[in-house]
C-alpha cells in the first residue's frame, strides 16, 4: 500500500508548514508529514520552505540574517487564524501526540550554513533520542547533504530527491518527483524505497500506487485518501 504524506502539512487548504497544516494533516488517516528547514541567525533549526520569509509571511528579509525571536514575529498564517514560524522541536513534540506518523524533514540547500544545517537536526533529533527512530525520514535534493545524513545519522532512512535525474548516494531511497517517475518507472521496480512528489492529481495517484511507489507527498492529501481507498 502506497503510504501518503502531507506535503509541508496539509499545504492544499492551510498555510504551508504552519502548526495549523500539520495539525489537519496529522488528524488524517495517512502515514504522516513532510517538513522544510532552515536555520535561524542563532543556530535553530526553523520550519520553513524558502531562505527568505517574503513569500510565507507578513514579514521579508533572509531567514539565516533573522534570529529565532525575529522570526516569531512575524505571522506565517492567515489574518483570521495567525500562526508562528515552529521549530522543529516543536513539530516533532506535535508528532508524539499522533503515534506511528512519519516525519520526512528536508534540508534546504543551497544554505549559507552549509553542512551545518545536517549537523543542527542531527542534534535536534539526538537530543530527543530519535537518532534511530523509524518514523524518521531525511530528505534533500543536495547528494553532499544526504552523504552528510549518512554520516550523522546513519540509521535514518534517506531519500535523495531529484526531478533531472536519479544517481543514488549510498543506501539512500529515490525520490524522484511525479514527471521523473513518469519518464522513469523503473525507479519504481523495487530496487529502491521511493518517495514521489508532489503529487495532485488523482491519476498520478493511482498510477504511482499500481506502480509500487513506497510514499507519495501531496498538498491535498484528503484527496489521496479517497482515491486509493
Amino acid at each position: 500500500m502506497t503510504g501518503i504524506i502531507a506535503h509541508r502539512g496539509f499545504n492544499g487548504l492551510y498555510p504551508e508548514n504552519t502548526r495549523r497544516a500539520f495539525e489537519e494533516a496529522l488528524k488524517l488517516d495517512i502515514a504522516g508529514i513532510e517538513c522544510d528547514v532552515n536555520l535561524s541567525q542563532d543556530g535553530e533549526v526553523v520550519v520553513i520552505h524558502d531562505l527568505t520569509v517574503d513569500r510565507t509571511s507578513d514579514g521579508s528579509g533572509e531567514v539565516g540574517q533573522m534570529t529565532l525571536d525575529e522570526l516569531r514575529q512575524l505571522n506565517v498564517g492567515t489574518e483570521d487564524d495567525p500562526q508562528q514560524i515552529m521549530l522543529l522541536d516543536e513539530l516533532l513534540d506535535l508528532l508524539e501526540q499522533y503515534p506511528g506518523k512519519h516525519i520526512l524533514i528536508e534540508t534546504k540547500h543551497p544554505s549559507p550554513f552549509g553542512p551545518a544545517l545536517e549537523e543542527a537536526v542531527a542534534r535536534v533529533l539526538r537530543t530527543r533520542g530519535m537518532e534511530r527512530d523509524p518514523r524518521v525520514h531525511l530528505i534533500s535534493f543536495n547528494p553532499e547533504a544526504i552523504e552528510r545524513f549518512h554520516q550523522l545519522l546513519p540509521d535514518l532512512e534517506t531519500f535523495l530527491l531529484a526531478d533531472e535525474g536519479f544517481e543514488p548516494v549510498g543506501e539512500c531511497g529515490a525520490g524522484p518527483s511525479v514527471r521523473l517517475a513518469r519518464q522513469q518507472p523503473e525507479l519504481l521496480d523495487g530496487r529502491f524505497r521511493t518517495y514521489v512528489w508532489t503529487v495532485n492529481l488523482p491519476k498520478d495517484m493511482l498510477w504511482l500506487q499500481h506502480h509500487g511507489a513506497s510514499l507519495i507527498g501531496t498538498d491535498l492529501p484528503h484527496i489521496a485518501l479517497e482515491t486509493l481507498a
